[in-house]
């Protein structure tokens, strides 16, 4: 989501507006004539309490990012714990979890108005106890079946759900000027969740053990802060009685082949950042096996942590120099950047020089993460000037609904990219004994999404002398 506030929404506003309703609080922390548009009501007491929901549900979100990721990190450490899956397995457990977490985002975005912000919130962190738990447990018989392996795996998608009412949940609590730069922050401090996990991990299961992995510890370690989570939640959250699901408009959404073009862009964009923060802890073990030693291996595996955290803190900044430069420009730009350091990794592998390739992934995660920021700037422009809606003459309230409808579904689709890198190495490694064709795919792919991006939006843009506009 871009972040797409001054700093001068940050300031507090004084102002002598008088509230026109008062707040109701009811049993089970509800919260009834709530209207964060109403400026007397909101500098009076819905600031405040709009922001206290936000850092809970922050870090609600982090954690399931962090549950998200961890077995992209465990499975690289599974032959030395004396597991003996082979490759196709073991990408099987990286991929699982983001194909079982993009299909629960879409559930979970209606799940906030069906049961409440807060009661959801409680709910979706306790889940995340199941394959937390269900991994330290998992992980410390080598003797484990596979098939209970992935279905724990596949538990980890609940972790994936939970950016979608997370995001669903905030979009209530604050004003739409106000909005951008409240799910900017709940976005990026979710996807951080991903970075945190890649660093504290491998160094977790490594540090209290001698020559070996204590690969429980993977999971365990997460638990007391995701029990703080729903104590938080329970104790500081705040249900509305104004959160209404809109079923209606996901469906018109769904008629809108903006909606299907956009997402083809997200896979392009947020894909590449939860698929390639999947794999980058694989890639770096198979790329450069001299790491024997577990200590020094952990050591190396930590620094993936780099790539989810600069494409976690390029994604805000993409969507400001959207702002000023055009969503397509930018998004343009992006892949073209992907597709450029692909290459030259793909051209200097046979160096064998570890730092070059991790700086070259990590230009490629931040190129990534502006693309996701500009990507998401491009929706509401898009369905408020180009959508069949907004041709028709539609009303901008209209326009502006299916606009958020779409965000929603295009999140869940785009993070499928996290499922598809992941099996494509696969074949590709399965296929030829290399990850290169693979590589070359993506950079066919990243071509056409340019290619798209720009007949789509900036030939359109030119034409009617809009270039910078969407």
């Amino acid at each position: 989501m871009t972040v797409d506030r001054t700093a001068d929404a940050l300031a507090p506003v004084q102002s002598t507006a008088t509230a026109t309703s008062t707040l109701e609080h009811r049993p089970g922390r509800w919260i009834a004539n709530w209207d964060a548009e109403d400026k007397g009501q909101w500098e009076s007491e819905g600031r405040s309490i709009a922001k206290r929901n936000l850092y809970w549900s922050i870090f609600a979100e982090f954690l399931g990012f962090v549950v998200w990721q961890l077995w992209s990190i465990v499975v690289v450490q599974l032959p030395a714990a004396g597991f003996k899956f082979d490759t196709n397995q073991i990408f099987w457990l990286i991929s699982i979890p983001s194909l079982v977490g993009a299909t629960l985002r879409i559930p979970y975005t209606f799940m906030v108005p069906k049961f409440g912000g807060r009661n959801w919130t409680i709910v979706s962190a306790l889940l995340l106890l199941i394959p937390t738990t269900g991994l330290a447990i998992c992980v410390s018989n080598p003797e484990t079946p596979f098939g209970i392996m992935l279905l724990m795996a596949a538990l980890a998608g609940f972790g994936g759900g939970n950016f979608a009412s997370s995001m669903a949940n905030i979009t209530f609590f604050y004003p739409a000027r106000e909005k951008g730069w409240a799910l900017g922050l709940n976005a990026a401090g979710g996807n951080l969740g991903a970075a945190v996990a890649q660093l504290v991990v491998p160094i977790a299961i490594t540090l209290l053990a001698a020559g070996t992995v204590n690969l429980p510890m993977a999971g365990i370690i997460w638990i007391p802060l995701i029990i703080i989570a729903a104590f938080g939640a329970y104790k500081y959250m705040n249900n509305l009685t104004s959160a209404k699901g809109d079923v209606a408009g996901s469906l018109a959404a769904l008629k809108e082949p903006h909606l299907w073009i956009m997402a083809f862009l997200y896979i392009g964009t947020f894909g590449s950042f939860i698929g390639f923060a999947g794999v980058f802890p694989k890639l770096i073990k198979d790329y450069f096996p001299d790491f024997s030693s577990i200590h020094v291996g952990a050591v190396a595996l930590s620094l993936a942590f780099l790539g989810p955290l600069v494409g976690s803190l390029a994604r805000p900044y993409g969507g400001r120099m959207a702002d000023r430069m055009g969503g397509a420009r930018m998004t343009i730009a992006s892949f073209a950047s992907m597709a450029i350091i692909t290459l030259t990794m793909i051209w200097t592998l046979p160096l064998k020089n570890f730092w070059l390739f991790l700086t070259l992934f990590l230009l490629l995660f931040l190129a990534s993460g502006f693309g996701n920021g500009a990507t998401y700037r491009m929706i509401p422009v898009i369905f408020a000037t180009s959508s069949r809606a907004a041709r028709s003459g539609a009303p901008s309230a209209t326009t502006a609904r299916l606009a958020s409808s779409s965000l929603g579904l295009i999140s869940a689709i785009g993070a499928y990219g996290g499922f598809v890198i992941p099996q494509v190495l696969n074949a590709s490694n399965s296929a030829s004994g290399s990850y290169t064709p693979a590589f070359y795919g993506f950079v066919g792919a990243y071509v056409l999404m340019l290619t798209v991006c720009w007949v789509c939006y900036i030939r359109p843009a030119q034409k009617r002398n809009t270039i910078g506009h969407i």
